[in-house]
């Protein structure tokens, strides 16, 4: 990896304000959900148009060309700009990727932990590849709504934007091993409820647009089974792919939870908190959280040279994931 790019929008809303629409206490939304505040999208922060932005800021910390890139892989989440539109295609021409070949890669929240091991994948099986763009724009937050409170768990998600950039043989910080698990036992606890071939938008006009939870209680349960448990489990096993321990790992770029699962799962881990950052001002922009919480611990000076980061995600479906990252000195116009 040899360039990191972030883009958040500068609109800003607050544990006050998402008390008073959802008519929680604030210190609930404070203390247990974990939002002092988050971003809010300006009429311009389309999620494509974001993504153009954070690719940009990869590009140019990697020092490279828009046409030097081989492929573009579009982590951009299924509600965007249109339904049924590729953003991928649409990003790298913005970007003027003139000679990549691009794709809109999905696993909702887990997507840019999986685009990350793609990339080293596509580069080690395939010689003509030597420059991988990940980028894409995150609004799923606009699907939400604060008077249900079955979706309260995300009540955190928020705009924002992330790239990195992958090359071959280049100096930069290594991408090391890493692991998935899915359950599709929770496949149909988060959904929107119309818009698909079951519910078509023609059939219900006006319909709610919203994400919506058939079952919370059931959801609940489930989740409580599996969820820590997994997280552990990627985290272990990428770590163990990478050669080393987990009491190796010097940074955890976790995404956005409540804090008492985030402060559980660092104890099961046996990682002090020091050891990751807790995105309590910017919320969940899905799957761009473990890229955000990566370049807001290198611009902190939290990661030395020769440290184990390990990327960590998971997104409704469901899935875990977590990839093992070995980080290197600054090179060229790096700034890790």
């Amino acid at each position: 990896m040899t360039g990191l790019g972030i883009h958040v929008p500068a609109g800003r809303i607050t544990a006050a304000e998402i008390a008073r629409a959802s008519a929680l206490p604030a210190a609930v939304v404070r203390d247990k959900l974990g939002i002092h505040e988050k971003p809010v999208a300006a009429p311009q922060d389309h999620p494509t148009a974001m993504a153009v932005r954070a690719a940009h800021r990869a590009l140019e910390e990697a020092d490279v060309a828009p046409q030097h890139i081989d492929v573009v892989t579009c982590i951009t989440e299924e509600y965007k700009e249109y339904p049924v539109w590729s953003a991928g295609t649409k990003l790298a021409h913005e970007l003027g990727a003139t000679n990549a070949y691009a794709f809109d890669l999905g696993q909702k929240c887990g997507t840019a932990v999986l685009a990350f091991k793609l990339a080293r994948d596509l580069i080690t099986a395939d010689p003509h590849i030597d420059t991988v763009l990940i980028a894409g724009g995150y609004r799923n937050g606009d699907l939400i709504d604060y008077s249900d409170p079955a979706v309260r768990f995300m009540y955190n998600l928020a705009p924002g934007a992330g790239a990195a950039v992958i090359q071959r043989d280049t100096p930069g910080h290594a991408i090391l091993g890493s692991a998935i698990r899915t359950d599709g036992a929770l496949a149909d606890d988060v959904r929107v409820p119309v818009g698909g071939t079951k519910a078509p938008s023609t059939a219900y006009p006006g319909a709610d647009f919203r994400l919506r939870v058939p079952d919370p209680a059931g959801m609940k349960r489930r989740l409580a089974c599996r969820s820590l448990h997994n997280f552990q489990h990627v985290i272990h096993e990428a770590v163990d792919r990478s050669g080393a321990r987990t009491t190796d790992i010097a940074y955890l770029a976790l995404l956005h939870m409540k804090r008492s699962a985030r402060d559980e799962l660092l104890a099961r881990l046996g990682l002090p908190a020091a050891r990751s950052i807790y995105l309590e001002r910017y919320g969940h922009m899905g799957p761009v959280d473990p890229i955000l919480s990566l370049t807001l611990a290198r611009d902190a000076g939290r990661l030395q040279h020769g440290d184990l980061a390990v990327l960590v995600a998971a997104g409704i479906g469901y899935v875990w994931n977590a990839l093992c990252l070995r980080w290197h000195a600054p090179t060229r116009n790096m700034a890790g």
